[in-house]
């Protein structure tokens, strides 16, 4: 059993056990899970996102954004404030695993940054970290995104 947390299980179950007991510990990992954001539209400040109809509107303005800049920006919209990892950032918009060493990341973010116009520098690179698009940067210039949250 312990050599089994040691390795990263999040829980172990005897045999034999009670099915009852099973379905709370399943209960157990999902609440401290975060639920992936379900959101199809999403408001934070100027920007509109709608990720069923692949808009994208900025202070009024569609935004012509790729399939794969769309996702991007999604992610960073759904964890707003918060700074996303490099690792996390290329697994989920793209699929790689953690030992791919691309510049393809940003060179997307260059795009991005681009296309957001005046809010570009709201996207911000956090060193050594990834990157965080905090919406609120131009008009407040004491909220700006730190590592950790």
């Amino acid at each position: 059993r312990i050599n089994g947390l040691k390795l990263g299980a999040d829980d172990y179950l005897a045999k034999p056990f009670s099915p009852r007991e099973l379905v709370l510990r399943i209960k157990g990992i999902l609440r401290r899970a975060k639920p992936p954001s379900r959101d199809v539209q999403v408001k934070v400040g100027p920007l509109f996102l709608d990720k069923s109809s692949f808009r994208c509107i900025l202070d009024g303005k569609t935004l012509e954004l790729t399939k794969t800049e769309l996702k991007l920006l999604s992610l960073l919209v759904d964890k707003h404030g918060t700074p996303v990892t490099r690792a996390e950032l290329l697994r989920d918009v793209w699929g790689f695993s953690d030992t791919v060493h691309t510049r393809t990341l940003d060179t997307h973010i260059k795009r991005l940054r681009g296309k957001l116009g005046f809010y570009g520098p709201c996207l911000q690179t956090i060193r050594n970290v990834g990157y965080c698009l905090n919406l609120n940067c131009r008009m407040c210039e004491q909220e700006v995104c730190e590592p950790g949250g």
